[in-house]
């Protein structure tokens, strides 16, 4: 068949999770659950970083900013599901596929990027806590944060450019929850061959640099940490960054495992799982991780709570 522009059929259908409508019901609480858990605890995590003096530091300046690109990076998906899910409509159009495609990347690639810069701080401030106030001063915090957005607004563009530039037939069903781009590609009947290429050397080049990054700062931390001759000084060097060591294997290992699945299997629904935790669960998990292991936010966050009371 002579492939067409998507304008002129206007509408994708996702295919979503399952056709039960009891399972439907369920999934449905499910969600909603996970998203409203996702957005009050990111929002509790803004306010008590923005309200306490004493969490006005690069450390919470950047969990700040992680917070919000949690929120952005499951209101991307997880709003659009629940609805299609409550009204039994599994449509999206051309325009709203491509909207999701770009802000899925910008906030994905944010998180990653911000997790990065989260580890070159707990890289300062063990290794070099007496310049740590200087090396990472607010002008240089706001311009780390400023560039992590420009290279994923580039980022986003880029994957939405070459999804505009795709042709496609009759078969518009994707198998996802949310328009995800290797999807699309193998719905396209026009050739996909430099559009592959360009998805995935970006992908491997934002993916890579950020993990290296990471990697680099806890190989210097570990190093620097073996070298501290109390047990109770390795153990507090070690609790502040445990938090974040946690939320970067969240990440990674789920974000991984969706694409080293996709590779694998020839199925599209076998990534839906990883997916879910990928995109609902991790920006879930984030504020409580913080929260539970850290004792200033806790206070902030008791502060705050005694506050609205």
């Amino acid at each position: 068949m002579e492939p067409h522009n998507l304008t002129d059929t206007m509408e994708f259908l996702l295919l979503g999770l399952s056709e039960d409508p009891e399972l439907q019901a369920i999934l449905f609480a499910l969600f909603l659950l996970i998203y409203l858990l996702t957005v009050l605890g990111n929002v509790l995590i803004i306010l008590a970083i923005s309200s306490d003096s004493n969490l006005h530091s690069p450390m919470y300046f950047f969990l700040y900013s992680l917070s919000l690109s949690d929120i952005g990076f499951s209101s991307t998906t997880v709003p659009k599901l629940l609805i299609n899910m409550h009204t039994h409509n599994k449509s999206i159009t051309y325009a709203a596929c491509l909207t999701q495609v770009s802000f899925f990347f910008l906030f994905g690639c944010m998180d990653s990027l911000l997790l990065a810069v989260m580890a070159y701080d707990r890289w300062v401030a063990i290794c070099y806590p007496l310049h740590y106030q200087v090396l990472l001063n607010p002008r240089l915090c706001r311009c780390l944060v400023i560039v992590s957005f420009c290279i994923s607004l580039i980022d986003s563009q880029v994957h939405c450019l070459m999804v505009s530039q795709l042709k496609f037939c009759t078969n518009l069903e994707i198998p996802h929850f949310f328009c995800d781009v290797p999807e699309l590609l193998k719905l396209a009947c026009s050739d996909t061959t430099i559009n592959n290429i360009v998805v995935f050397l970006v992908s491997i080049i934002l993916g890579f640099l950020p993990a290296s990054g990471i990697f680099y700062s806890y190989y210097k931390i570990v190093s620097s940490i073996v070298r501290v001759p109390s047990l109770l000084g390795k153990y507090k060097a070690f609790s502040t960054c445990g938090s974040h060591l946690s939320v970067v294997c969240l990440f990674y290992g789920t974000g991984l495992g969706v694409y080293l699945n996709s590779s694998i299997s020839s199925s599209s629904r076998e990534s839906v799982v990883p997916s879910i935790m990928y995109t609902m669960v991790v920006p879930m998990m984030n504020p409580f991780i913080y929260s539970l292991r850290n004792k200033d936010i806790k206070k902030a966050l008791q502060k705050t709570f005694s506050q609205v009371i």
